[in-house]
Parts: structure tokens; C-alpha cells; sequence
């Protein structure tokens, strides 16, 4: 026997929501539906949820188990299970109404416009013809996208991953004639913040931003549409620096933090290479120079070759893929004759990881809470006494899939207090160049996550992304917590080596 309980609600009679417990008989592989279905028939229960095909391939019976989004006819339950809807407007118990995500589909008028000759649309297609379109195609709209994404519940301006995908789906579509790029752009293409809670949540995995958002962006760039103005500008600076942002100009390193360094080779046997990204060479030289000491505390040698620029995410990002093979292979210039490439960027690491492979070109890349995890010297650490919390970068937990190993380097830190916060992996908006295109949207979304932190009473966030830390450490700053600081966790692991 397991307890399961379910929200109930019914807007209708004016009660407030509550939750009740029901006792089920498990059986093995048991499924949500099955929970469900019994409860009803032995407690007369009369719990509205929605199924169909019990399958996996209608997408009705999409609910949060234990807050995590799941199909009800697929996923199994367990003992002490929480069942609530999806983050819609709630019309009883679990069933969320869709109508307005309907309605919109009806009005976006989403199937293919062939208004010209059919010597330019060919009205045959084989499996070539939509062999990048395949695994959009397969979305059986069951709306967990939208229920999960940060932007549409931060902003109306974005129509959602959800949305993005069937304009992408006919924009990619050799039949299709209509300015898909045009409609992409009116529907907040460029709020989307790249953080890839929607594969997350989706039963078929559909990589959304990479497969529909930044192909319909890439789209919007070659038909001049896009992208935003603060786009172009990193654009010109790229091409301009090799960086995408400006340097400090003052300080101790005015003109970056990697043209200071000898770039010197020991003769080590595994030689590491430090790839610093932007903005820890022009605007946070300081955690380059924390993971210099950490590495060095531990008997690491590493350097900071020269030549390393622009990893290219912003522009990948924002759909402005020109010159992005240029800098692939600058890149791989720099790195090609070191074992291992240690990244301080989430951003960075994601990008040569996934995206330069595409380009053809692998390198050995390590996040450094990947790398320090089973190489972190405890003994000589001195105490922090500091209480904590962790923010996990989009680009690193879904873009790398590195969640614990940073967790483990904290707790390694003698005298700090880690505590969680209530959503860490909720997105703070610095990505998908919102933060330079939609300042508005990242702020907001900034704020939310420092609401949780507000909770904690903590001293510092700390995290491994330099734009996260800017856009949380501003949100701290708008919301008056001045005691509490962003911080990445190199300058945490340099405080207890001093």
C-alpha cells in the first residue's frame, strides 16, 4: 500500500485548493493513470484528470509529480507521490484549461501556406527534405513546454517554446511560403533565454532552442529581421576585439587578463589550458586568478594560452552563425596541443562541447567543478565560515549536465554552510542574449530567483557562470539584499586556500 497525494480544486464552488490522501494499492510498474483510475473506483473519488491513448502519444494526461512534469500514462508513481496540474488556469483537480493555447494555434493560422509556383515549393517531399525537422515534428502537444518555461510566465511577449517550434517546423518546410521569420520575430523570438527546461520537460525530448529557436533566428538574421540592435553590436565587437564584450581599460588588467600571462609550458605530461571566455579575461579577471591559486594549492599546473577568443556563443545564440567557423578555428589554433581544456563559463563550456563537434572539431573539455571534483586537496584548506546557496547555470546543469559535482565542492569547504535554494536550476534570464537584447525580461526574471534567495539568509550565491553572477548580483543589489553577494565558486575555494 502507498499514500499518494493529489491537489484538489474546483474553482467553480469558490474553495480553496487542498490536498487530500489516498491509500493505493501498488502493483509493480505501476503508473500514475493507474493510481489515478483506482482511487476514483475505490473511493468514489471523483478526481478529473485528463487520458486518451495511455501511450505516450497524445500528450492529455501531462501533470507534476513531485513538481517535476511527467505523462501520466508513462511515468511510474511511488510511495508518498504529490500530484498537482500543470501551471495553467486550473478548470478542476488536474485538467488545465488549453483553450488559449488552442485558440492561438487556430489563429496563427500553423500549416503550410504553398502560395507560390510549385517549381519553388515542391509539394513532394522525401526523407531528406525533412530530415532536420524530424524530432520537432514528433511534439504530441501535451503543453509541459509551456508550463515549465521561465519567460512565459515572466512576459506575454513570448509566445513559447510550444509556438516556436510549429513556426520553425513550417519555416524549415521547403512547401511552406510564409515569412515564418517575420512571425517568429512578433512572437518574442528573442526572449527566449536558452535554457533548456523545455527539452527538459518534454516526453520527446525535443531540443527546442537548438533545433527550432536558434535555427528560426538564423533564419530571421539571413532575411535581415533579426537579430536585436544589442546583438549587432556584440557582432561588430567580435569581429572588432575577437571578444564580445569591452575590456576594463583600467586596473590591473586593463587590456584582459590572458594577454598578461607567459603561456609558458612546463613540460608537464597532461598539460591543462585555462579557456577564460569574455568575460572573466575582460570583466572578472579576478576568478581567473582565483583558479590559478586553487590549481596551484593542489599541485596543478595549467595555463592560459594565447590567441583563445570568443568561444562564439553569442552569436550562435542570436542566429548570427556567419562567421562562427572562423572562430571554431582560432580556437582550436589556441587549444589543439593541450590534454585538457578547463573551462569558468557555463556559456563557454556548453558551447565547445556541443556546438564545436557540429563544426568538427573535439577537444577534452572540462567545466572546473568537473575537473576538481576528485582532485580537491581538503587537508590544508583553512575554514570559510560563510552559509550558502547554489545557483545552477542553464548551460551547465541542462547544457552539460553537471549538477553535483559543484555541490560536492562546496560541502568539501571547510566551515561553509551549503543550503539549497527552493528552485536552484530556475533561470535567472542572463542567457539567449536577453540580458543584452531584453534587459526588462532578465531583470525580472533575476528578481524571482532572488526572492528564493531572500529566503535562505544566506551570505553569498554562489555559482560558475560570469553572466549569472552579473545578472543575479544586479537583481541582489535592485532588491536591496547589499549583504549578499553573487559570487563563483573559484573565489569560495581561493578564500580557503589563502
Amino acid at each position: 500500500m502507498i499514500k499518494v497525494k493529489i491537489l484538489r480544486q474546483n474553482p467553480r464552488t469558490g474553495k480553496e485548493p487542498y490536498f487530500e490522501v489516498y491509500d493505493v494499492e501498488e502493483s509493480d510498474k505501476m503508473k500514475i493513470l493507474d493510481a489515478l483510475n483506482q482511487i476514483n473506483n475505490k473511493y468514489d473519488a471523483d478526481i478529473a484528470y485528463r487520458y486518451s491513448c495511455r501511450a505516450g502519444q497524445c500528450g492529455s494526461c501531462a501533470l507534476k509529480m513531485n513538481n517535476k512534469i511527467v505523462l501520466a500514462c508513462k511515468a511510474e508513481i511511488k510511495d508518498g507521490a504529490v500530484l498537482e496540474p500543470l501551471d495553467f488556469e486550473v478548470l478542476k483537480d488536474l485538467v488545465v484549461d488549453r483553450s488559449k493555447y488552442d485558440n492561438k494555434v487556430t489563429k496563427m493560422d500553423l500549416f503550410v501556406e504553398g502560395d507560390c509556383s510549385v517549381q519553388e515549393c515542391p509539394q513532394i517531399m522525401f526523407p531528406k527534405d525533412y530530415a532536420d525537422t524530424k524530432k520537432i515534428r514528433s511534439c504530441i502537444e501535451c503543453l509541459s513546454c509551456l508550463s515549465a518555461c521561465p519567460v512565459v510566465k515572466q512576459t506575454e511577449e513570448f509566445a513559447g517554446p510550444y509556438f516556436m517550434r510549429y513556426i520553425s517546423k513550417f519555416a524549415l518546410d521547403p512547401r511552406d511560403c510564409a515569412d515564418r521569420a517575420a512571425e517568429g520575430f512578433d512572437e518574442g523570438l528573442y526572449t527566449c533565454t536558452s535554457c533548456g527546461k523545455c527539452k527538459e520537460v518534454c516526453p520527446k525530448e525535443i531540443n527546442t532552442f537548438g533545433s527550432a529557436i536558434e535555427k528560426l533566428r538564423e533564419i530571421s538574421v539571413q532575411e535581415n529581421i533579426g537579430p536585436l540592435p544589442a546583438h549587432k553590436t556584440i557582432l561588430e565587437q567580435i569581429k572588432k576585439t575577437g571578444r564580445s564584450v569591452e575590456p576594463a581599460g583600467t586596473g590591473e588588467f586593463p587590456e584582459g587578463f590572458v594577454k598578461t600571462q607567459k603561456n609558458v609550458n612546463n613540460g608537464s605530461k597532461h598539460k591543462i589550458a585555462l579557456f577564460t571566455g569574455c568575460m572573466v579575461d575582460y570583466k572578472l579577471p579576478e576568478i581567473a586568478v582565483a583558479l590559478l591559486k586553487v590549481m596551484e594549492a593542489n599541485n596543478i599546473d595549467v595555463i592560459v594560452p594565447d590567441g583563445q577568443i570568443c568561444c562564439g556563443s553569442p552569436l550562435l545564440r542570436t542566429g548570427q552563425t556567419e562567421i562562427f567557423p572562423e572562430i571554431a578555428k582560432r580556437n582550436y589554433e589556441a587549444l589543439k596541443d593541450y590534454d585538457t581544456i578547463v573551462t569558468v563559463c557555463a556559456g563557454c563550456g556548453s558551447t565547445l562541447k556541443n556546438d564545436y563537434p557540429k563544426a568538427g572539431i573535439n577537444l577534452n573539455v572540462k567545466d572546473i567543478s568537473e575537473f576538481l571534483a576528485d582532485k580537491l586537496e581538503t587537508d590544508t584548506m583553512k575554514p570559510v565560515n560563510m552559509k550558502v546557496c547554489y545557483h545552477d547555470p542553464c548551460h551547465l546543469v541542462r547544457g552539460q549536465g553537471i549538477s553535483k559535482e559543484p555541490r560536492e565542492l562546496l560541502n568539501k569547504i571547510k566551515g561553509v554552510e551549503f543550503v539549497e535554494m527552493e528552485v536552484p536550476d530556475q533561470c535567472c534570464g542572463a542567457g539567449g542574449g536577453v540580458r543584452s537584447g531584453k534587459p526588462e525580461i532578465a531583470a525580472g526574471l533575476g528578481s524571482k530567483k532572488v526572492k528564493m534567495v531572500e529566503k535562505l539568509d544566506v551570505d553569498a550565491v554562489i555559482t560558475i557562470c560570469p553572466f549569472c553572477e552579473y545578472n543575479i548580483q544586479d537583481s541582489l543589489d535592485r532588491e536591496g539584499l547589499n549583504d549578499v553577494k553573487a559570487m563563483n565558486i573559484l573565489k569560495l575555494l581561493e578564500m580557503a586556500y589563502e
